[in-house]
């Protein structure tokens, strides 16, 4: 098929990163793709852990005690200040920009990507990843935090858009039999890159820290270069499949059986914002994820200020505490955290693989039902002091906020086809940009709020929680209110054709040798080695959480 297919004219002209170079040969293992899509999921998923690095660059300067700027030093002056230390508030707007960066280049360029393919997609995202950590080391080296905004923020979050989505559209399009499984194993891949990456970068900075230097420049310096191999190892074993290319002995479902909500046709990027089912999944998506994003942030001090000393055997409530207890169960709320960082992963392939069997629109009905009765249970279990209950609860909730990540590909592919699904999940992504801002202002102001009503420490969060369960009967709605497309949204099959040239398909199942699909098998060797190489990091990653989790049970 290969052959054929460059034989034809202009095809041996392209260049190594185009899409045609893409299309596998016969032969190619379906199984070698998801290793690809996580070894680029391992490393941009370090956005997630990013904040390793804030308390040691709040004392860049000052080394063991920070250099606090004076009252005259606002934050456009600590861009450039070289003679104080960045606040930690200040550092946070790195993990902001992320976030919003993700979404908004996801939204941008999703449309190129679909024409360019991932391999170019994958390569570029590793420029930008690992080229902006480069950037932020020398921001670290020369006390200019602009040069980190730029460089991690800014460049950074680019390649995190584009990383992010450079699989989905070929997975699903490798996995039509298993399309929740195939972007839930990628999106598993980017919670689990804070697991990894966060104890790397502590023992690189312990490697690297001086009476002089914190260590963190020189961390970004080598993680930039082991990530860089990574992803540009995924990105160059990217493989599209050739056009109409279906698994041996698997046909689509006849539409009219149980699947009315899984569509056989297509529909272009460029109509979705006014097609009122994409901006339900949104309002799905955002709401699913606001809550979810709210428990994050407050997971550590909630268990902290509701149970207080009893996490370590003291009779005394969290304000009575000295400050040697207040150490102690800080160290057991860090197991709890990684705990629900566990879930958060592994719900992301459960859930997504789940939903294969029930549909995306039931998977996405139990989260908000079972998910409002779990925050609901939240306050009630506080209440008896049950530590059992209280945990479980959040356990389930963040499964369910990983497993919404991962449905959701499936969920845009079953509404709006496969041609353009990569694309149409950029922009969705804004939901989540849009969540990040929501999910926290509400639990802080809130908390805040009830403070300022001199209420009890474990109560303060009863009614966030209410909230919570609020915007999950949102998003219920929302979802139950979901159909199949009108006709009128997709695509002629003269679109179709003429989007098919533009996104350089130039082979069909039939050429490749078999109008069945039936591609041989690659050595099983090669399969293996391909998910040893991402299986170890994530192994390990696994292992130092777990040695996190035991402090919580201990």
């Amino acid at each position: 098929m290969t052959a054929q297919v460059l034989a034809e004219p202009g095809i041996d002209q392209v260049g190594f990163l185009s899409k045609e170079r893409t299309i596998a040969q016969p032969g190619f293992n379906r199984w070698l793709v998801p290793p690809a899509a996580l070894a680029i999921h391992l490393c941009i998923g370090m956005a997630y852990g990013f904040s390793v690095f804030w308390l040691p660059l709040s004392k860049a300067l000052g080394i063991k005690d920070p250099v606090k700027c004076g009252p005259e030093v606002g934050f456009f002056q600590e861009l450039f200040t070289t003679t104080c230390d960045w606040k930690i508030s200040t550092l946070g707007w790195m993990y902001t920009l992320f976030f919003v960066l993700l979404g908004s280049s996801a939204a941008l360029w999703g449309g190129w990507l679909e024409r360019a393919g991932p391999r170019k997609a994958g390569v570029v995202s590793a420029l930008c990843w690992c080229g902006g950590m480069l950037i932020s080391a020398l921001g670290v080296q020369t006390h200019q935090f602009w040069m980190m905004l730029l460089g991690s923020g800014v460049i950074g979050g680019i390649g995190l858009g584009l990383g992010y989505i450079s699989p989905v559209s070929t997975l699903i399009k490798w996995f039509p039999d298993r399309r929740g499984m195939a972007t839930g194993m990628a999106i598993m891949g980017f919670g689990g890159g804070a697991m990894i990456g966060s104890p790397l970068a502590a023992e690189l900075m312990k490697i690297f820290a001086t009476d002089s230097n914190v260590g963190v420049a020189q961390t970004f310096i080598v993680m930039a270069a082991i990530y860089f191999v990574f992803m540009m190892g995924g990105a160059l074993g990217y493989r599209v499949p050739p056009t109409g290319w279906k698994p041996e002995g698997w046909t689509p479902p006849p539409a009219q059986i149980g699947n009315a909500m899984i569509t056989q046709r297509h529909v272009h990027v460029k109509r979705v914002w006014g097609i009122p089912q994409f901006w339900l999944v949104w309002m799905v998506l955002c709401m699913n994820v606001s809550a979810g994003i709210g428990v994050i942030g407050m997971a550590s001090p909630m268990l902290q200020e509701v149970f207080g000393g009893s996490l370590i055997g003291v009779s005394k409530g969290f304000t009575e505490l000295d400050k040697a207890q207040l150490t102690a169960i800080a160290g057991v709320a860090a197991g709890f955290t990684a705990l629900l960082s566990l879930f958060n992963i592994a719900g992301r392939f459960v859930w997504a693989s789940l939903s294969d069997k029930l549909g995306r629109k039931t998977t996405y009905f139990v989260f908000f039902v079972l998910g409002a009765a779990m925050y609901a249970s939240v306050p009630a279990s506080a209440g008896m002091g049950s530590k059992l209950l209280f945990v479980a609860a959040l356990c389930v909730i963040l499964s369910m906020y990983g497993g919404g990540f991962a449905t959701v590909p499936a969920y845009l592919a079953d509404l709006f086809g496969t041609q353009m699904v990569g694309a149409i999940h950029g922009r969705l992504l804004t939901a989540w940009a849009t969540a990040g801002i929501v999910g926290p202002v509400v639990v802080n102001y809130m908390r805040d709020y009830q403070l300022s009503l001199g209420l009890p420490r474990d109560q303060v969060y009863n009614q966030t929680m209410y909230i919570l369960v609020g915007m999950l009967m949102i998003g219920l709605i929302c979802n139950l209110l979901i159909k199949p497309l009108d006709p009128k949204y997709f695509m002629s099959d003269a679109e179709l054709a003429e989007e098919k040239r533009l996104a350089h398909e130039r082979a069909s199942a039939a050429e490749v040798g078999g109008g069945s699909g039936v591609f041989a098998k690659t050595s099983d060797a090669t399969v293996a080695l391909a998910w040893i190489a991402v299986g170890i990091p994530l192994a390990w990653g696994v292992y130092r959480t777990v040695l996190s989790v035991s402090k919580f049970f201990n």
